[in-house]
């Protein structure tokens, strides 16, 4: 049974994050407390080669669609790096891209420091992506990525029952012309968010409308363009709209309002990711909060849970999400649903 930080600083009495900085040799602990930590440690059995000196937080890139503007990664990050900090790690950040020329001698690199743990941030990561990382000779946890082919320690959210849960909302407030804003780029994420979408609507014996589904792309600029282009082509609008997320959301929200309908008086909107955006757009909107900081923190604690605790069984952990209630969707009354059928 390997010896971890968390076994020694039991039986020490003295934190984690004072415990790993004895370790590791850094400032801050002074001599006789260091001494008393390296003797218990040693008399635990726990080896110096076992222990992680650094936490590895890797950004990968696809194609930057999703995470380049997105807000909801630095809040991601700025967990990872404050649980780190208080375990007494440093945090190093690389950023790997599929089309840099180095991308290849990065992941070596990478994956070949057996003095790091990685938390992989597997936003753009699709199944042909992971393959390279199973190979790794250090510990990894993915963070918001899912290979169904490849198994990782991952920590994600719970992206389909938090979408069935938004279009249930919508059904209980009269909504049964159900539409769904698609964003193009298909992650991982955006495909099981539509298995929610489309399981809540087949539960309820609600019809999925292909002409009600709208493609748009995953920036609020280009959500904006091609909603213009689906309202410009459509014959029938649905109700109410369930989008992959708040950025596309906000984007198609803006060329619906310049047709000249009203949300949510014509058009009820549901996003996911609760942005800070979303509770300042007109009107603000409904939306799905993930605990993007708790995500983080928690990536870093499994990492070392995991890395210092030898356990060989891969688990994946799916965070809970909140439903947050604002002022895009709109009750429907039996006699405002009949003169919706007017409408176009």
């Amino acid at each position: 049974m390997r010896v971890s930080v968390r076994k020694i600083s039991e039986a020490t009495g003295f934190s984690p994050a004072t415990v790993s900085n004895a370790l590791n040799r850094k400032k801050g602990v002074n001599k006789e407390t260091a001494e008393k930590i390296l003797r218990a440690a040693s008399e635990m059995g726990y080896r110096m080669d076992e222990k992680i000196r650094k936490i590895r937080f890797v950004i990968f890139r696809k194609n930057g669609l999703i995470i380049d503007d997105s807000p909801f990664h630095p809040a991601v990050i700025e967990g990872v790096e404050r649980q780190a900090k208080a375990m007494g790690l440093e945090t190093v950040f690389n950023h790997v891209d599929v089309h840099d020329l180095e991308y290849g001698s990065q992941i070596q690199e990478i994956l070949s420091d057996t003095e790091s743990a990685v938390v992989l941030l597997g936003t753009e990561m699709l199944e042909e992506d992971f393959k390279e990382f199973q190979s790794a000779e250090n510990r990894i946890v993915l963070l918001d990525g899912w290979s169904d082919q490849y198994f990782f320690d991952s920590v994600l959210i719970s992206n389909t029952d938090s979408a069935a849960k938004a279009v249930e909302y919508l059904i209980q407030k009269g909504h049964s012309k159900i539409g769904y804003l698609r964003g193009d780029f298909r992650i991982q994420a955006f495909r099981y968010r539509e298995i929610g979408y489309k399981r809540m609507m087949e539960r309820y014996g609600l019809k999925i409308n292909e002409e009600y589904i709208a493609t748009v792309g995953t920036k609020i600029e280009t959500a904006y363009e091609e909603m213009k282009k689906y309202l410009r082509q459509v014959k029938e609008l649905p109700t109410a709209f369930f989008a992959d997320n708040d950025t596309i959301a906000i984007g198609a929200m803006r060329a619906i309002k310049e047709q000249g309908y009203d949300i949510p008086g014509d058009i009820s909107i549901i996003g996911f990711d609760n942005i800070s955006y979303g509770a300042i757009s007109e009107p603000p909107l409904t939306t799905i909060n993930v605990h993007k900081h708790e995500m983080g923190e928690m990536a870093v604690r499994e990492l070392v849970r995991v890395a210092e605790g030898g356990s060989r069984i891969k688990m994946k952990i799916q965070v809970c999400t909140d439903f947050v209630e604002r002022d895009s969707v709109k009750e429907l009354s039996p006699s405002s649903m009949r003169g919706r059928e007017e409408l176009r």
